[in-house]
């Protein structure tokens, strides 16, 4: 009898790994959780759920879009991290996933640790611009004015930490120049005060600006981009005059890092195939959003680059969030 019972549990301890294996091999065999830390409506909110619908062909199973907007993307980002590893649940990431780690001291989670990168679904471009008015047409006219008149000339940027707002963070550290910030709660205010004339230079994304720039309500000085965009002829980088300030907003998808690797790897096999499909990348395009379709290992790399770069800029910045 205790020799059966010894046959019995070894048998049980070799079944429970086949059957993980057989599970993951049906996997997704239900729902999959897309955690977005927006509200719905948005842009980010738009591309998720683009990418949610393709992938619900995909899968034959239902992707469902769940906003948790809140705490500068952190409420829906530590859902992800603190929910089950079993490849149901994943999140959508921006820049300021790489952002915060500096900013915020207190975060929930850790940023390098508690997630595994599954792809970048692309990279939005940004523009800094300007009232029609502004003395300065280009990045060196800027800085020649910023030198003759420090501490007197103010930039607009949807808030404080952001990828736009640390972007001419670094700029001026890397040229000594001393422009004022001047956060709003959101983009729309910030075009607003601009076009108004109520203050002179705006950083914004560029899908969301083109509409005013194209109407002669604000004049486009340059991109942030590394490197100019076909799509955008015409517009100079930043780059071109003061090397290694550069920046795109990332958009892109992280699961628990406890997932398994392999649906991990399977994941951001079907997302990438997706993303890179003619259709789909053009759907993109059109929402100002140039398609990526990364490995995990790349947007790994990516993320942890990324939070290396903007940590000395948080800092001299002075920018902080409790």
């Amino acid at each position: 009898m205790r020799l059966l019972k010894q046959l019995c549990a070894l048998a049980l301890a070799l079944a429970a790994p086949l059957s993980a294996v057989a599970n993951d091999a049906d996997w997704p065999s239900r729902p999959v959780k897309l955690i977005v830390p927006f509200s719905a409506g948005g842009a980010t909110d738009s591309i998720a759920r683009l990418l949610a619908e393709r992938l619900s062909q995909a899968w034959q199973q239902p992707v469902i879009v769940d906003n948790k907007p809140g705490a500068g993307t952190i409420l829906g980002t530590d859902l992800v991290a603190k929910a089950t590893p079993d490849g149901y649940t994943m999140g959508l990431v921006v820049s300021a996933h790489v952002i915060n780690p500096s900013l915020r001291p207190k975060l929930p989670y850790d940023t390098l640790r508690d997630f595994a990168a599954i792809t970048q679904i692309g990279a939005q471009h940004m523009i800094m611009a300007a009232h029609p008015s502004f003395e300065a047409d280009t990045i060196a006219g800027l800085i020649e004015l910023a030198k003759k008149r420090p501490g007197k000339i103010s930039y607009a940027t949807s808030g404080t930490g952001t990828a736009l707002h640390l972007s001419v963070e670094l700029l001026k550290t890397r040229t000594g120049i001393d422009i004022v910030h001047v956060p709003y709660k959101g983009g729309a205010p910030a075009q607003q005060d601009v076009v108004g004339g109520q203050v002179p230079i705006l950083l914004d994304i560029y899908h969301s600006s083109a509409p005013l720039i194209k109407a002669g309500k604000l004049k486009a000085i340059a991109l942030l981009s590394p490197k100019r965009v076909p799509d955008i002829p015409g517009v100079p980088v930043i780059a071109e005059t003061v090397p290694e300030v550069s920046a795109v907003s990332v958009i892109g998808v992280v699961a628990p890092a406890a997932v398994p690797r392999r649906l991990i790897e399977k994941a951001s096999a079907d997302m990438s195939k997706i993303i890179r499909s003619a259709d789909f990348a053009d759907r993109l395009r059109q929402m100002g959003v140039e398609a990526v379709g990364s490995t995990p290992e790349q947007f790994d790399s990516l993320i942890r680059a990324d939070v290396a770069k903007w940590a000395p800029v948080v800092k001299a910045s002075g920018a902080t969030v409790d």
